[in-house]
């Protein structure tokens, strides 16, 4: 199974939309589109997970810069995600009274 990339997909896209446009280069084990924690409205972006790798690579080819409901979308393989550097961003002043 291959993991893509798929953003820039407009906020009120579904997960039945992105199976049905990507079956068209192959089998679509999952797709799933990423939502804001608190509000649950999609971010614009997601992952489809394909069945084998030529199909995830038909995928690319044939979906990369198509149109979905009048954006341009981009397909790519997705990447693992980064380790987070746990660095917060604290000044270290004193609290003010």
């Amino acid at each position: 199974m291959k993991k893509l990339y798929v953003g820039n997909f407009g906020y009120d896209t579904t997960e039945e939309q992105l199976k049905e446009l990507f079956a068209a280069a192959g089998t679509v084990v999952s797709a799933t589109i990423i939502k804001d924690k608190h509000s649950e409205r999609s971010k614009g972006f997601g992952f489809v997970e394909m069945s084998t790798d030529e199909e995830a690579a038909k995928a690319i080819a044939d979906l990369n810069g198509k149109d979905l409901g009048g954006r341009a979308i981009s397909v790519a393989e997705a990447r693992p995600m980064r380790e987070r550097s746990g660095g917060g961003g604290g000044g270290g002043g004193r609290d003010r009274f």
